[in-house]
């Protein structure tokens, strides 16, 4: 589990916002449904997308079978089993020359040097500015800003 250093305040109803970068790395639009987990020793809530009970390929609610995370219908298994669907010819696999691997780079050092480069060109301005120009929120900024 990653620490990303967030913290959000409940609103009266008991409500939290969930940050707009963690929804997009998890994949979850407005207005999809949440599980939650809670680990009462440790004291840690945790939530993933609802999976639903239904079968993952074909959003049939009969014969289900549980595998790996997903629910999966008597039908769909059978197709696969059966290899319904799937090409016979089988499809030579083309590799492609090696080729020497650059230093990796986060998407975080990304930003952090464009931050750096406004910051020199427009010391002056606000976290906002800064936020509007990367298209990052003004939290992110925030971060990014721990992270010089």
């Amino acid at each position: 589990m990653k620490n990303t250093g967030m913290t959000r305040p409940l609103d009266t109803l008991g409500r939290i916002v969930i940050p707009k970068e963690l929804r997009t790395s998890m994949g979850i639009q407005a207005g999809e449904s949440l599980e939650f987990y809670l680990d009462v020793e440790t004291g840690l809530l945790s939530m993933r997308k609802y999976i639903g009970v239904c079968c993952h390929l074909c959003y049939s609610i009969q014969d289900l079978s549980y595998f790996r995370d997903s629910f999966l219908c008597k039908k769909c298994i059978n197709d696969l089993k059966g290899n319904i669907g799937v090409s016979q010819i089988p499809v030579p696999v083309v590799k492609e020359p090696y080729k020497e691997k650059r230093a990796h780079r986060s998407p975080s050092q990304h930003l952090v040097e464009k931050l750096r480069r406004l910051m020199r060109e427009h010391p002056a301005a606000k976290q906002g500015e800064y936020a509007e120009w990367l298209g990052v929120s003004q939290g992110r900024i925030s971060q990014l800003k721990k992270l010089l």
